[in-house]
């Protein structure tokens, strides 16, 4: 259900703002160089105080119940936990060799509200997110009167997640106060070269916030007295944008290596660190929501757990326990349920292959299952949100949009919101590079 505080949006701009043409139109110069690429949805997300301070705690409990799971369930091993994931040996290594010394707090949950409140479909721990400039699309809406008016007779306010994340990267790398950092934003060379322009307006971003951000891919860099060299600039931290399976590239060992041998010596910090990503796995998941670990966490945990997570499971053979507590075949079950349930490999990102069974015909999704079975893939229960009222574009009253919330978390726990939307009632994976649009956030302040 839309909360109050939207309905009174709604309300009153229906009443008193401008028409929806012009509201978009003193917005969309402003974040046109961004990467929401000029197209917003009608009006930003509002989140009353309780439901951010519900947030907040669910996403503190599944960060500490998944930065645990080594220890909880592999006796601290960490590579061992790492090839559960399905992660090959050259992964795992560099895993171990580049690992923090603490699971970085970098994450971002995609969210989903349905009628008993946010539910995560997956999260996101590395430092390589979507969205991080969000607050551009907030400071472009209070240009408008209305907008403006509005937040301050409703004491709304935002987060800064940009600022948000340097104060993480500056904790979680030792950077003392008042210290500027050199710092090599570092993405894989396939990819540089369409992402180059983006990061160049970044590191405009960051200087500003106090980091001298240096973009560049990682054949770029060099070592030298085992340290990491760009050019003739001396790199104390890696902003890691290159993923885990970039490693798996004929060239990754030797681009990845001198990394290593520098993080090793302690000459350079990463961010995040290179075993960010295995807890976001989509198998990490399926361990905290499977019946046979629950002994392995407290009630207060599990109560989180429980309303947050939906039910989530490895594609293996065998029975397994649902959400009314009686037991089934794992493969029956999914064969029967296929319109409530959605099939996603556990290491992909950005919606690859990703299979809606309320998309796929009987016969297709009975192949996908059978191909799945004992494979690195998972069973997740579908989640059907509440559609949110945005005001039409054509200026004639408001129509439905379904709404991924992407909640951030960064040191200082919650760290603001990026919405992305889509008209479509049948949308299985929603995200920008499937057409969705964007949005941020305002919220209640304290």
């Amino acid at each position: 259900m839309t909360n109050a505080l939207t309905q009174r949006y709604l309300a009153e701009f229906a009443k008193n703002g401008p028409p929806v043409s012009e509201f978009m139109a003193r917005i969309r110069p402003a974040v046109a160089e961004h990467t929401f690429l000029g197209r917003t949805l009608t009006r930003a997300g509002f989140l009353e105080r309780a439901e951010v301070e519900r947030l907040d705690a669910d996403l503190e409990n599944l960060y500490r119940c998944l930065s645990s799971l080594p220890n909880r369930l592999f006796g601290g091993d960490l590579g061992a936990f790492a090839a559960s994931t399905g992660l090959s040996p050259q992964q795992v290594s560099a895993i171990v060799r580049g690992k923090g010394s603490a699971p970085s707090r970098m994450a971002r949950a995609d969210l989903y509200i349905d009628d008993t409140g946010f539910r995560v479909m997956e999260i996101n721990m590395t430092a390589a997110l979507g969205g991080l400039d969000n607050m551009v699309l907030n400071r472009a809406m209070l240009q408008e009167p209305f907008m403006a008016e509005f937040a301050e007779a409703n004491k709304l306010g935002y987060v800064d997640t940009m600022a948000e994340m340097v104060q993480t990267l500056r904790k979680e790398c030792g950077v003392p106060d008042g210290v500027r950092p050199v710092v090599a934003v570092t993405d894989w060379p396939a990819s540089y070269p369409n992402l180059e322009a983006e990061l160049r307006g970044n590191a405009r971003v960051l200087a500003k916030l106090g980091i001298d951000a240096y973009p560049c891919h990682i054949g770029q860099l060099r070592l030298e007295n085992d340290e990491i060299w760009l050019e003739d600039k001396k790199i104390e931290i890696i902003y890691r944008l290159f993923l885990i399976e970039d490693l798996l590239d004929e060239s990754g060992p030797a681009l990845i290596d001198p990394l290593l041998q520098a993080a090793e010596r302690s000459n350079i910090k990463i961010f995040s660190p290179m075993d960010s990503e295995i807890y976001s796995s989509k198998s990490a998941l399926a361990m905290l929501s499977d019946e046979s670990n629950r002994h392995l966490f407290t009630a207060e945990e599990l109560e989180s757990l429980d309303r947050f997570l939906p039910w989530t499971r490895m594609v293996r053979t065998g029975p397994v326990t649902i959400e009314d507590g009686s037991t089934v075949q794992l493969e029956k079950y999914a064969l029967e349920q296929r319109t409530e349930l959605i099939l996603k490999p556990t290491l992909m990102h950005g919606g690859q292959g990703v299979i809606p069974g309320w998309q796929t015909e009987p016969d297709e999704w009975r192949q996908r299952i059978e191909a799945a079975i004992d494979e690195q893939f998972i069973l997740q229960k579908r989640i059907h949100p509440t559609p949110e009222p945005f005001p039409s574009e054509t200026g004639e009253g408001n129509e439905d949009w379904m709404v991924l919330w992407g909640g951030y978390l960064g040191a200082n726990g919650y760290s603001g919101m990026f919405l992305r939307g889509t008209n479509r009632a049948d949308a299985g994976v929603l995200n920008i590079a499937t057409g969705a649009i964007a949005s941020c956030c305002f919220h209640e302040l304290a």
